[in-house]
C-alpha cells in the first residue's frame, strides 16, 4: 500500500512531521533512511553505532521539524546535516569512552606524581586551547589526533573536499600553537 505522502515533494515533509504525523516520518525514512545509514557508516565504521545514529536523527527530525526552513536548504541536507551531527557525536563519545581511564584503576606505575600532575596539566591546557577554535577546526584536528584519521579520510569522513580539510588543520594547529604559546 503506498504511502499517503508519496505524492508529496520531499520539502513538504517536514511541515507535515512538525504537525505530529508518524506517516511522514516513515515516508521521510523510506527516501532518505538507506543513505542516511550509508553516510553513518562512512562516519562511524561501525554498523550498530550507525543504526544508533540514525534512529537518533529521525527523532531529531521529528522533534525539530518545526524549524525546518526550505529557504537555507534541501530536505534532504536538512536530515543529512542530522545525521552527520549525531554520527560525530558517538564518534566523539566512543573516544572518549574508550580512552577514559577507569574509575579506581591503579595508577600506571614509572611515572613520579610530580610528571603526573604536569602531564595532567598540559592535556587541560591543550583541551582548553582546543575549545577555542572554530568548530570546524576543532573537529577536523579532533578527528586526526585522537581519532588518528588521515586527511583523506578526514575528507570523506566529514564531506568535504581535501583541500578543505588541509586548510582547517593548518589554520587551526597555527591557531592552536599561538593559543598554547600564550601561556595559562
Amino acid at each position: 500500500m503506498p504511502s499517503p505522502f508519496a505524492h508529496l515533494p520531499d520539502e513538504a515533509l517536514p511541515a507535515q512531521l512538525a504537525r505530529g504525523d508518524e506517516n511522514a516520518l516513515a515516508e521521510l525514512y523510506d527516501r532518505f533512511g538507506r543513505v542516511a545509514y550509508g553516510l553513518a557508516v562512512r562516519v562511524l565504521r561501525d554498523p550498530a553505532l550507525a543504526q544508533d545514529a540514525v534512529q537518533d536523527a529521525f527523532l531529531g527530525a521529528w522533534r525539530t521539524a518545526a524549524s525546518f526552513d526550505p529557504a537555507r536548504g534541501t530536505t534532504s541536507t536538512w536530515l543529512m546535516t542530522l545525521v552527520h551531527r549525531r554520527a560525530v557525536d558517538l564518534v566523539r563519545r566512543e573516544h572518549r569512552r574508550k580512552t577514559e581511564p577507569l574509575e579506581g584503576a591503579p595508577a600506571a606505575a614509572g611515572k613520579t606524581t610530580e610528571e603526573e600532575a604536569a602531564l595532567r596539566e598540559e592535556r587541560r591546557r591543550v583541551q582548553a586551547a582546543l575549545a577555542q577554535l572554530p568548530p570546524d577546526q576543532r573537529e577536523a584536528l579532533e578527528l586526526a589526533y585522537y581519532g588518528g584519521l588521515s586527511q583523506s579520510e578526514l575528507a570523506e569522513r566529514l564531506g568535504v573536499p581535501l583541500g578543505t580539510v588541509k586548510s582547517r588543520m593548518f589554520v587551526g594547529l597555527a591557531r592552536l600553537r599561538e593559543l598554547l604559546a600564550e601561556g595559562p
